[in-house]
């Protein structure tokens, strides 16, 4: 129990004095038939009804006609008994399978064997074919007395069962060695001692009640959705380490060029300074601003005498030129040429719409303003 956890994938094997283990000759048919047979069967030897009980088998031996199977029940109260200090933490284990068939899968695969172990204070005497269980008894003392009466009618058991009573292996357990001399004498055979199996073989038998499968499905759901909000829950957390992590390294950056900032506040302040200082000079030392230069470059790009400058403003800010064309096209064709004059492009010009005199001439206005 303290080895084990809620999700371990475990098997309980059962004593076999708690399980009635029968041997039965069926006529071969659908094998979907099988368990429907087995249970009408078993129903014949048990004095608890179908619902009280859990059942199972495994098939021996096969012809076409005929069918020997290994039968074994359990009565559900008795197994929920048993398995009390498991359910009670929660831990169902995965298969419910009987020892005394695991230890057979193990040493005796092929052909028929007489097993021989102590289960805590029984002796157990299970007889097995082709690695199935045929016969089981459960003898109340590990001594070999009781071992040389009992054998005798054990043998008569399995022959009347149809059981081959002549045992080519008999497998003594290792706790039991003691014994070897009186089972060679009573079987005519030499006893191989075996140890116990780490881990038995897996057989087919499984007397896990529906329930207990059900609830042991709504177990492993459950234990996947913790697992899966666990790691959820880590990888928001990893996630929000990660933001506050970007946060406190934007802060310190942010100070740090705020730092950077207020160090170099008087140097680019003087940089400022100097600037407005050297646009406000700028009409009056650059010779792109000079009214003469603007003129110039202004009669420069008229189209032809047919477009005409009547006035001329300047500011510090803006500069503005009127004149009149005989066409609109006209007009709008020396603001094109003004545009794209190169000694202009300091300036950026915008014309609304002429206005029409009655004579059919366009008045304009040209307004720019340095870049």
């Amino acid at each position: 129990m303290p080895l084990l956890t809620a999700t371990d994938d475990f098997v309980l094997g059962l004593p076999v004095a708690a399980v009635l283990a029968q041997r039965f000759r069926l006529p071969t048919v659908d094998p979907a038939e099988f368990p429907e047979m087995i249970r009408i069967q078993i129903e014949k030897v048990l004095p608890f009804s179908a619902e009280e009980v859990t059942t199972d088998f495994e098939l021996i031996s096969q012809s076409e006609s005929e069918s020997v199977v290994s039968a074994v029940a359990i009565r559900n109260e008795q197994l929920a008994e048993m398995a009390a200090p498991l359910l009670e933490e929660g831990y169902i284990p995965r298969q419910v399978t009987v020892y005394a068939a695991q230890r057979a899968s193990t040493y005796a695969p092929q052909g028929n064997a007489v097993l021989i172990y102590p289960e805590g204070e029984t002796l157990v005497y299970a007889v097995t074919e082709n690695g199935k269980l045929s016969l089981a008894r459960a003898l109340e003392s590990t001594n070999g007395e009781q071992l040389q009466l009992e054998l005798p009618q054990l043998r008569l058991s399995a022959e009347l069962q149809g059981i081959n009573a002549s045992f080519p292996n008999v497998l003594l357990d290792e706790t039991c060695y003691q014994l070897r001399l009186t089972v060679q004498g009573l079987l005519a055979g030499a006893a191989e001692i075996v140890g116990i199996e780490l881990p038995p073989a897996p057989v087919k038998l499984n007397l896990l009640p529906e329930s207990w499968r059900h609830r042991r499905s709504q177990l492993i759901r459950q234990a996947e959705w913790r697992k899966r909000l666990v790691w959820a829950g880590g990888a928001y957390a990893g996630l929000l380490f990660l933001l506050l992590a970007y946060l406190g390294f934007m802060r310190f950056s942010i100070g740090r060029l705020d730092r950077r900032i207020a160090h170099d506040a008087p140097e680019t302040e003087f940089v400022r300074a100097t600037e407005e200082n050297w646009k406000a000079l700028a009409p009056a030392i650059d010779s792109r601003y000079y009214p003469v230069e603007i003129l110039l470059h202004l009669f420069e790009s008229l189209p032809s005498s047919n477009v005409r400058i009547t006035a001329y403003n300047q500011s510090a800010r803006q500069i503005s030129v009127d004149g009149e064309a005989n066409t609109a096209a006209i007009a709008y064709q020396f603001f094109e040429d003004v545009k794209k004059n190169p000694e202009l492009r300091v300036f950026q010009f915008d014309m609304a719409a002429p206005r029409i005199l009655p004579n059919d001439h366009a008045q304009f206005r040209l307004e720019g303003r340095p870049r």
